[in-house]
């Protein structure tokens, strides 16, 4: 959506009291350069490697985003092996074919090259690879319950949405319709590797949801309920200026490098944010679209963002006004907090239009039937619930859903 310049950011940025305690952690290097994916090799012999396993996906493959990569593992005594049969939302079939090819590498250094799906699997090889790794798949799943040690993982993002070169989190699909959350702090990667170039052939509509999603991690971790903090608010801040100033760009002039570049910076931020302090309900509602559905997850987030917001305003407001400036400019409303934040909403949903996204459930073959169905599998999100401003119960779920559809 095109704005005017951002205005000065006038909320409120003081917290009362006593200076907050907090934990921030992130990962360590980040390398932010087009045309840096060239140099994959040298930052690989650069980590101590002699053996790598890249987990990318066949679509990355056939549009030649490695052939600029390729060439520069020839000229070393690096070995590469090439894993590119990670689908969207991958499997634990998946990771498993994947650890096994590590292990029949001897990897000793993992690199997830493409979207967030190759990038959370990489995470998973670089654990269970480990030949001291002692733990099955199946025991990771969870909260805190990886023990390592693993592999180090270089993670390069090849659409600006995920953030997963950044945050210490794992998806994967475990069932038929059923996601898990894998989140320690050993998932967490050595080092992103941010080239704008990767994303120059990104689909409009892929640009588009992906650049959704960040803009839903951002506001989902300024909002959080637990572990917002002064660091990851920042984080979020900026990262929705550059997400909400480029996103158009990127998306309608695929070629443009500058917005390409904000944006994959804006989704790392956002990805830092939410990595420390956690997303909420519209993830949460989000996940079942993906399970029974097979919608794609930013355009899963897009569908039901208007409408959490909406209902986590009565607690919000006051935050969503706060974050208006970010996103709106000086298209930000003046008035109270809730005028704030309804505009905020609405520009939102105009965000969408143009875009180009679809924005009812029933629009990507969602049925009505269904709607109490995925309130009750929403419900399975707790480690995302507990997050949100505001409490949810199956009924507020299934009510959301309704107004989306």
């Amino acid at each position: 959506m095109a704005k005017p310049d951002a205005a000065p950011f006038n909320g409120p940025l003081k917290y009362g009291g006593p200076m907050q305690n907090f934990t921030f952690s992130t990962t360590k290097t980040i390398i932010c350069e087009a045309g840096a994916a060239e140099k994959l090799a040298d930052h690989c012999r650069s980590a101590g490697a002699h053996r790598v396993l890249l987990v990318t996906d066949a679509g990355i493959v056939n549009a030649g985003l490695l052939d600029e990569v390729l060439p520069g593992f020839d000229c070393t005594d690096l070995r590469l092996g090439i894993f590119d049969r990670v689908e969207a939302d991958p499997k634990t079939a998946t990771v498993e074919a994947a650890v096994h090819a590590a292990r029949a590498l001897a990897a000793d250094m993992v690199v997830g090259f493409g979207g967030g799906s190759s990038m959370d699997v990489a995470k998973l090889v670089a654990v269970l690879a480990h030949p001291d790794c002692r733990q099955s798949l199946d025991e990771l799943y969870g909260v805190g319950n990886v023990l390592g040690p693993r592999l180090p993982l270089l993670q390069i993002p090849t659409t600006a949405g995920t953030g997963s070169e950044v945050t210490p989190i794992s998806i994967v699909t475990t069932g038929e319709t059923t996601k898990a959350g894998i989140v320690s702090p050993l998932l967490q990667p050595d080092t992103a590797l941010l080239d704008a170039r990767l994303t120059l052939g990104l689909p409009p509509a892929v640009t588009a949801a992906t650049g959704v999603d960040a803009i839903v991690h951002a506001i989902e971790a300024y909002t959080s309920a637990h572990k917002k903090n002064p660091v990851s608010d920042m984080l979020a801040r900026e990262g929705l200026r550059l997400l909400s100033e480029n996103i158009a760009a990127a998306t309608h002039t695929g070629s443009n490098l500058e917005a390409r570049s904000h944006m994959l910076l804006g989704a790392l931020y956002a990805g830092q944010a939410f990595a420390n302090a956690p997303v909420a309900a519209v993830h949460a509602l989000a996940y079942p679209l993906g399970g029974h559905f097979h919608i794609p997850h930013g355009l899963s987030n897009s569908l039901v963002l208007p409408h959490v917001l909406r209902f986590n305003a009565p607690q919000a407001a006051a935050l969503y006004a706060e974050l208006a400036p970010c996103i709106m400019g000086r298209d930000a409303a003046s008035g109270s907090a809730e005028v704030q934040a309804e505009a905020l909403v609405c520009w939102l949903e105009n965000l969408i239009a143009e875009l180009g996204l679809p924005s009812r459930l029933r629009d990507c073959g969602v049925t009505e039937e269904s709607l109490a169905r995925l309130a009750a599998d929403a419900m399975q999100q707790q480690r995302l619930l507990v997050n949100n401003p505001r409490a949810v119960t199956e009924q507020d779920a299934l009510a959301i859903y309704r107004a989306a559809f």
